[in-house]
């Protein structure tokens, strides 16, 4: 299974989560995915009153510097490490 294959995948077992993940686990899925998928940031920061916007946008910014196969490896095992949290909640 090749990188982009083993991406697409975990981009959709991320949300069969069963336990939503926090706000700042999803805002580094968020700068990763969209660093990975679109390259980076081409848009200006969102105005003042959108706080989730500008969040978003900041969360992409920060993973700027990584190559697109760099975002794809860091999303998988953030997403990983999702997965066993979830499960061991489960257990629990």
């Amino acid at each position: 299974m090749g990188l982009q294959e083993e991406f697409d995948e975990h981009a959709e077992k991320v949300k069969q989560l069963t336990k939503k993940p926090t706000d700042d686990d999803l805002l580094i899925l968020y700068g990763l995915f969209k660093q990975a998928t679109v390259g980076p940031v081409n848009t200006t920061r969102p105005g003042i009153f959108d706080l989730k916007g500008k969040a978003k946008w900041d969360a992409w910014k920060a993973c700027e510097a990584k190559s697109k196969e760099e975002a794809m490896t860091d999303y998988i095992t953030k997403v990983k490490q999702l997965i066993e949290a979830d499960a061991a909640a489960a257990t629990a």
